[in-house]
């Protein structure tokens, strides 16, 4: 079959998003199969050089330097504009219109939504989902302002009901697609996102070299994230002031992410809880620079209300660096008993666990070892193929009708 496979442009600075999605464009790059892809709205010559051998073709949904521009312009200089409801709807029904043609233009048979990205396309298609956090914790903003519930409501409510496969990463995940949207259990498939390659595939370099660049102290709390409210930095902060005035255990924390609308926030309780000194703000750094701070940190402290998967846990695995992770839904699927799981709502508990990693050298060793083989359980090429798997057995039914 002729795959059409949508992967839109999510700059690196998006954190996750960005690193599923290169994975995920590194495996098809590289992985055989009997059917054919076509990459939509993908600009990485490099990717595209590479797979010229091969039956996978690039092609671009941005049209011409008029609609670069016009993009890059309201995305960068007129963002409240790009944000408006109306400028918003305009953009996708250009982008739509744009997919619908290339769909019909190249032939494609089947497609493949990546990522939580959907046009209404006439043909069959495999749709992924990363959470349904609209559904279950609608007080966020980040999920529920500016028209995002209905947005994200609208755009699930339509893609997951009518989807021939639905990909979701833990049975968790699963149960909630099912409850909310009444789709059968056996159209929703089981695919663990996989540990991001530019963590498995890292040089053995200690990579301390960050220390003196960022100007950090060793021995931090490290927390990547975007300045989202869900991602619950203060509850980090509260616990670290615990450790400081309970257990006179002072231990720096290092914040990597960019601002999303809460970064003022946090920054204002730092002030109001006194701990300046300890705490560091690093902005949006580059992979490489992840690995050396992963692999000095003294521990990952990941503590977001959003499941039912998060990358980060699984890159510190990768890098042996042991994790304080939230136990939200999807969490014990995902990080088993390789990471110490806490309530994102208890800051004194999240000090405990801290504590105990501090105490406990052994506690420490095992859950680093236990996460470095769990790292290794799922690749992206692990993901691709369970994709191929699904076209796989749809294509007996997809050979029913032409083009």
């Amino acid at each position: 079959m002729k795959v059409g496979v949508l992967l839109p442009n999510i700059p690196p600075v998006v954190g996750g998003g960005f690193t599923l999605q290169d994975d995920i464009l590194q495996a098809l790059v590289r992985l055989e199969s009997r059917h054919s892809f076509v990459v939509l709205n993908s600009l990485r010559e490099a990717q595209a050089t590479e797979a010229t051998a091969k039956q996978l073709q690039f092609v671009s949904l941005q049209r011409g330097f008029v609609g670069r521009a016009v993009f890059k312009l309201a995305g960068i200089v007129a963002k409240p504009l790009a944000r408006s409801p109306v400028m918003r709807s305009w953009f996708q029904a250009r982008y739509v219109r744009r997919l619908k043609q290339a769909v019909d233009d190249l032939g494609i048979e089947v497609m493949w939504f990546v990522g939580p990205y959907y046009a209404d396309v006439d043909i069959p298609y495999i749709f992924t989902v990363w959470d349904l956090q609209h559904r279950l914790q609608p007080w966020f903003l980040e999920v529920s302002a500016n028209g995002e519930w209905r947005r994200r409501e609208k755009m699930y409510a339509t893609a997951i009901p009518r989807a021939s496969a639905v990909i979701i990463g833990t049975e968790s995940g699963r149960a909630e697609i099912v409850q909310f949207y009444r789709v059968p259990p056996e159209r929703v498939k089981l695919i663990p996102h996989p540990t991001p390659g530019f963590a498995l595939d890292a040089s053995q370099d200690s990579g301390r070299e960050v220390l003196t660049k960022y100007r950090i102290p060793e021995g931090y709390l490290f927390y990547p994230a975007q300045f989202w409210p869900h991602k619950n930095h203060v509850c980090l902060l509260w616990a670290v002031k615990i450790l400081r005035e309970k257990h006179n255990l002072v231990l720096p924390v290092v914040f990597v992410g960019s601002d999303m609308g809460n970064l003022p926030y946090v920054r204002h309780m730092v002030g109001e809880l006194g701990l300046s000194t300890q705490v560091h703000f690093l902005g949006f750094v580059p992979q490489e620079d992840l690995v050396g701070l992963y692999r000095n940190a003294f521990a990952l402290t990941y503590l977001t209300f959003f499941g039912p998967e998060n990358l980060p846990p699984l890159e510190a695995f990768a890098l042996g660096c042991p994790v304080v992770a939230s136990n939200v839904s999807g969490a014990q699927e995902q990080l088993g008993d390789a990471a110490l799981l806490v309530d994102p709502r208890n800051e004194e508990e999240v000090a405990m666990a801290v504590k105990s990693l501090y105490e406990d050298l052994e506690l420490r060793r095992t859950l680093v070892q236990r996460g470095l083989e769990r790292a290794s359980r799922w690749t992206g090429q692990d993901f691709v193929k369970s994709v191929f798997s699904i076209l796989d057995d749809f294509e007996p039914v997809r050979r029913c009708w032409g083009k």
